[in-house]
């Protein structure tokens, strides 16, 4: 696994509230879990909008921070989601992507499917653009 992206996750205190992981790091693409607790649910019962949103937006900049250069680091400057299905199941998986790289801009998505034992179920598509940052 990638040393960076994993010390970089674990300064994540959302992430480690939240339960999250990382399930695999590739150039360009980082697939990120979660359990769906009972803290992370909203009233009927599945997981909250929240945590789909939050494991979508570091899965795709992960993505991003997998291409950049080792001097920079990079921060969301937009996300847009589309939530499609309800969150049913224990766990999330949030693959994310780059589309686009670019000096000033990586265009990058998300797709985040809930786990329910055996089935996976496609539950929301973020889109976004990350800025690369100086490491400070």
């Amino acid at each position: 696994m990638d040393k960076r992206i994993s010390a970089s996750f674990a300064r994540q205190s959302m992430m480690t509230t939240l339960g999250a992981r990382i399930d695999s790091v590739e150039k360009g693409a980082v697939a990120l879990s979660a359990p769906v607790l009972p803290g992370s649910r909203q009233q009927h019962g599945v997981a909250h909008a929240g945590l789909t949103f939050a494991l979508g937006d570091s899965a795709a900049g992960y993505s991003a921070l997998s291409i950049m250069p080792e001097d920079q680091e990079v921060m969301t400057a937009e996300m847009k989601i589309n939530l499609l299905a309800p969150g049913r199941g224990d766990r999330l998986r949030a693959t994310g992507r780059v589309i686009k790289p670019g000096r000033r801009l990586v265009v990058v998505a998300a797709d985040v499917h809930a786990i329910d034992g055996e089935s996976e179920t496609l539950i929301a598509v973020l889109t976004g653009t990350m800025v690369p940052v100086p490491i400070a």
